[in-house]
């Protein structure tokens, strides 16, 4: 490699690929390594191949076992060292440099000898030919590889492995710089053009050499983990394809594949500080899918979006509706006024979906009819059933409607900014009237008119107003600040310490999660805490330097990751950027 970048040296062997995948910005490849063997997988959901939702995460690989071995065909042992462009092994024979030349391409950097190549494919069909060979994937869901050397080729076999298994064995024999090319596409064509690997390695660090230099600076005791935080945010980006309209951020692109509508704002904050439009286009995808009535979809993959579910009940489904508030935190940055223009019509159908179809009670606040539309999925505020009034949702409304008067403000609008702030206030002083609890010092979620007495971060949320009279402020951050309560070695935890619910290793019921943390800090500083909220953003790095890896939630008692704490996730490596950034800011 003749390019030289800090960036990929700070980086090198931070890939583990095992739970961080070598993978490319809009690719669906992801490779894995066990012991002296590679398996390739593909960040698709294909729901038609097997009718289950989350199947992809247990599919078996397209490429399994993916070996280089000596003449006699037994596996070199390999040396193995990543970073963000390429993997490098070496062995007995020489290195083998992994890189992609696209997103559908790996192309494979050849040392000088006689060697082999072995894989299992999960396709059904093979055929060799004197540059390699091509496998199918037949039936309803097409797959296709393609495997091509400009190296002297001594033999190549397919063999039938298991049913819909094939096995391939190649030997060569090599000059040095030689390649192999594998590409894997539903396309009908295959590129079998090579190309030079020097070039196509020195172009793959360039490139990511690029998106490192455009972050803004931060200081030394960030750096490390700032710059895994961007690794994240290209990495998991997947290209358009059908019902993907737009490049997007998936959540993480081995446990979450597709796009979710509350992650895609937090990943809009990131990417605003390089690249606008791509900042933009992760709320454009969701206004895509919006429907006639208004609703946003909870999810969009490539086969479809997610409008409405038959479990655990039945109702439509969507997410907290927060996305005025991330377009005007855009426009805060890079001001621009033309976005604004563009989306504030689809944001007013937006809120107006939320009042027309979510105030079951017509009391002026809103319920979640989906335990999902919530975001927290398995807390125990929805154990006794659906529909919930809940403060978190309806602070979320009051911050829209307070997000849409500035918007409105920006666009000329007068009338329409003072009749939003002025239904912001009158929604914040419902919520006063009916979900806070004097005795407590707290706001309650209500189900069918009775109080839902469980103690999550959720009944704090209305300091996201900012319209809290001083005392109803301070009973809050009384509860915030107790340490048998929300306050323990690495707050918020999602549910309270110190109620019957808490499990610190259960999703929602109880680990941290950032995203939490983000929004109590900016209503702390809304509510004029802002040296509380500055101690929360601090703690809320330090919990995120704890691992080298960012995860879904963390156990709020010890820094650690759940085990089914989705890993390389994407909402956590945005917010680690955003507040690095800012503290770094704040520091100097």
């Amino acid at each position: 490699m003749t390019f030289s970048s800090p960036y990929l040296e700070l980086l090198k062997n931070r890939i583990n690929l095992k739970t961080i995948v070598f993978t490319e910005r809009g690719s669906r490849l992801v490779v894995t390594s066990t012991k002296d063997a590679f398996d390739i997988r593909l960040a698709e959901r294909w729901f038609k191949r097997d009718f289950k939702l989350a199947s992809y995460r247990d599919r078996p690989p397209l490429v399994q076992n993916f070996q280089f071995t000596d003449e006699t065909g037994s596996p070199l042992k390999l040396e193995v060292t990543t970073y963000p462009h390429c993997i490098v092994c070496e062995t007995s024979v020489g290195a083998f440099t992994i890189t992609f030349s696209d997103i559908e391409t790996l192309l494979i950097r050849l040392p000088s000898g006689r060697f082999g190549i072995g894989f299992h494919a999960n396709l059904d069909q093979a055929e060799t030919d004197r540059r390699g060979g091509v496998l199918h994937l037949t039936g309803d869901i097409r797959r296709n590889l393609a495997y091509t050397t400009n190296a002297r080729i001594l033999s190549n076999s397919t063999k039938m492995d298991g049913p819909g298994m094939n096995r391939i064995r190649l030997q060569v024999d090599s000059q040095d710089g030689q390649v192999l090319m594998i590409n894997i596409t539903p396309r009908l064509g295959f590129n079998r053009y090579l190309v030079d690997s020097d070039a196509v390695i020195e172009a793959a660090a360039i490139r990511w050499h690029d998106w490192f230099a455009a972050a803004p600076p931060v200081s030394e005791g960030y750096r490390s983990q700032y710059y895994y935080a961007w690794w994240i945010m290209r990495a998991g980006l997947i290209s358009p394809r059908y019902y993907t309209t737009r490049e997007a951020m998936t959540p993480s692109k081995i446990f979450y594949v597709g796009v979710w509508q509350w992650d895609a704002f937090f990943h809009a904050l990131a990417y605003r500080y390089i690249d606008k439009r791509l900042a933009q286009d992760q709320l454009r995808i969701l206004l895509d899918h919006q429907t006639p009535e208004g609703l946003i979809p909870d999810a969009i993959h490539d086969e479809g979006t997610v409008t409405h579910l038959d479990f655990p009940i039945e109702a439509d489904v969507t997410k907290p509706p927060l996305i005025a508030w991330a377009a005007w935190k855009l426009y805060e940055y890079d001001h621009d006024r033309e976005f604004l223009d563009e989306i504030y019509e689809p944001i007013i159908r937006w809120n107006r979906w939320w009042f027309e179809k979510n105030d079951v009670d017509n009391n002026g606040l809103c319920e979640y009819q989906h335990p999902y539309s919530s975001g927290l999925d398995d807390s125990p505020l929805w154990d006794g059933g659906m529909p919930v009034e809940s403060p978190d949702l309806n602070s979320y409304l009051v911050l829209q409607q307070q997000s849409l008067s500035k918007i409105a403000g920006v666009l000329g609008l007068q009338n329409d900014a003072d009749t939003w702030l002025d239904r912001s206030k009158t929604m914040s002083q419902r919520l006063i009237e009916q979900m806070w609890d004097k005795e407590e010092g707290l706001f309650w979620a209500h189900r069918n008119g009775t109080v839902v007495k469980i103690r999550t971060p959720f009944s704090l949320f209305p300091l996201l107003t900012g319209q809290l009279p001083p005392k109803i402020s301070n009973r809050l951050v009384a509860h915030l600040l107790d340490p048998k309560e929300f306050w323990p070695r690495y707050p918020v935890p999602s549910v309270a310490l110190n109620d019957p619910n808490y499990d610190p290793q259960q999703m929602w019921r109880g680990p941290t999660w950032v995203n939490v943390n983000y929004l109590l800090a900016e209503g702390l500083e809304k509510s004029g805490f802002e040296h509380l909220a500055l101690d929360l953003s601090r703690s809320s790095l330090e919990l995120m330097n704890t691992q080298n890896d960012f995860y879904e939630y963390y156990n709020p008692e010890t820094g650690e990751n759940p085990p089914k704490a989705a890993s390389v996730f994407g909402w956590s490596s945005a917010i680690y950027i955003d507040l690095a950034i800012r503290a770094s800011r704040y520091e100097a």
